[in-house]
């Protein structure tokens, strides 16, 4: 077998394998879609495409007075946006500070915010109830900002202060030549160079904020106030052997989607986002 055979068989390889792993990925979302679009006994079908497919699932899940499932989801959007939004702003002041800036104790103060992230929620949990019931949150969808925060900002930190140190020096002080302050040295200099990274890590924070299911639990009664992955929990039928299936496929397929749209417009930014901080530590 010469080189040629050998590099086309690889390719063909290679594409068998991307192929099969996209199948495998993505079936478990084909799925949720096609159960979601099943009612009554056609539930129980294998078929991947039902018989008489209908929107009733959806329609139900904003008609049931018990879960308002769209003032949920609005509840998910309102904190994970400000979770966001408030961690890229602190993170990127902070890894401004850590990555430009030198001083001593800088390396055993990042080590030192990434291990806030190696704990796990339960270790923190009686802690932050503490706190959120002492700053008056408690029982309310914003009270969530804070305690999503505590476990996405050391990532963030740690990531933007990555890139920021890979910024060029040159830049820097060109823009000091200029009479620029720090603040507008990071908003009009850096952050334009940041986008990628910015994207990146947002997007995860987005996710993380998005999916969080346990302090969403623990500090949330009012069914008002909770927040998608508590309220997909609690859809139960009458018994335990009446289990709407539908309308948790359908809810996770409306959790899903804001996601996936989300990385299919940023793709590209994120490709690079990670890529470059990969290239250089």
């Amino acid at each position: 077998m010469n080189y040629a055979t050998q590099q086309k068989l690889g390719r063909i390889l290679l594409y068998v394998a991307a192929i099969v792993i996209s199948a495998i990925s993505v079936f478990p979302f084909i799925y949720a879609i096609s159960t979601s679009l099943k009612t009554g006994s056609d539930l129980f079908n294998p078929a991947l495409w039902p018989k008489a497919p209908t929107f009733s699932n959806y329609l139900s899940l904003f008609q049931t007075a018990e879960q308002p499932f769209g003032r949920h989801l609005l509840n998910s959007i309102m904190v994970s946006t400000g979770v966001v939004a408030l961690s890229l702003f602190l993170s990127l002041t902070a890894a401004y500070a850590l990555g430009r800036i030198q001083f001593k104790g800088r390396g055993l103060l990042l080590a030192a915010i990434l291990s806030v992230s190696m704990f796990p929620q339960v270790a923190v949990l009686s802690g932050m109830f503490e706190l959120i019931r002492f700053l008056g949150l408690y029982n309310k969808a914003v009270g969530l900002i804070l305690p999503y925060m505590i476990f996405t900002l050391p990532f963030t930190v740690w990531v933007l202060t990555t890139f920021m140190k890979q910024l060029p020096k040159e830049l820097e002080e060109a823009a000091i030549m200029d009479g620029c302050s720090p603040w507008r040295i990071l908003k009009d200099v850096f952050m334009p160079l940041l986008w990628p990274a910015l994207v990146s890590t947002g997007l995860l924070a987005f996710i993380a904020a998005w999916n969080e299911f346990l302090f969403a639990l623990t500090f949330i009664l009012d069914n008002q106030e909770r927040t998608v992955p508590v309220s997909i929990s609690l859809l139960s039928g009458a018994s335990k052997y009446d289990i709407p299936w539908g309308n948790i496929m359908a809810a996770s397929v409306i959790v899903t989607i804001p996601l996936i749209v989300l990385v299919l417009i940023f793709q590209k930014k994120i490709v690079s986002g990670l890529t470059a901080g990969a290239v250089k530590g």
